[in-house]
């Protein structure tokens, strides 16, 4: 599966923050822009890891479908 987003950063003049634009509270800052790259890259996947738990939790003793979604480029 391949999903594209879009990072966002942006010089400050503490270094760099950064978002995507798609995934609200995927955000973070670094001194340099490869250590906000790497810094965002981790925000992501606590974000959907924080989110797929959430629901989890939110369904838990539900009965529901869940689903791959396979989203083309």
């Amino acid at each position: 599966m391949h999903v594209q987003l879009t990072a966002v950063f942006q010089q400050v003049p503490e270094g760099y923050i950064a978002f995507v634009e798609e995934l609200p509270g995927a955000n973070t800052q670094g001194d340099t822009l490869e250590e906000a790259r790497s810094n965002l890259a981790e925000a992501i996947e606590i974000v959907l890891e924080t989110n797929r738990a959430l629901a989890e939790e939110e369904l838990k003793g539900k009965d529901v479908i869940r689903e791959q979604i396979i989203l083309a480029a």
